[in-house]
């Protein structure tokens, strides 16, 4: 049972990090619409804006569901030298998705609502 919600919660957890590039994707073509197109502006502000939100919603699952991660990956798979490498990656690689989600949340806010 606790190796089915491991690979549940990681799948979860990787589908919102997913989803949340999506509405990057999505608020910058929906800005790019509205740049060239102003009078698209009022039909689409809302759409972008609930993109918005849904993208804060991601980021919320991917961090409640990377806090799961934490306590489901504490056995020693790998040996110990190996174990000790991969905490260090994991540290480098959170250390750069929180800012790669950081600036991409505030980019999506400054098209958004700037």
């Amino acid at each position: 049972m606790k190796k089915s919600i491991t690979i549940f919660v990681g799948f979860i957890h990787d589908f919102a990090a997913g989803c949340w590039a999506a509405t990057v994707l999505a608020i910058y073509w929906i800005n790019n619409l509205q740049s060239r197109n102003p009078e698209l502006t009022q039909a689409l502000s809302p759409l972008e804006t609930e993109f918005f939100y849904l993208g804060l919603a991601c980021v919320g699952i991917v961090l409640l569901t990377g806090m799961g991660r934490t306590f489901t990956y504490i056995e020693n798979v790998y040996g110990e030298d190996a174990e000790k490498l991969r905490k260090k990656m994991l540290m480098v690689k959170h250390i750069l998705l929180f800012g790669i989600f950081g600036t991409g949340t505030y980019w999506q806010y400054t098209m958004t609502f700037g």
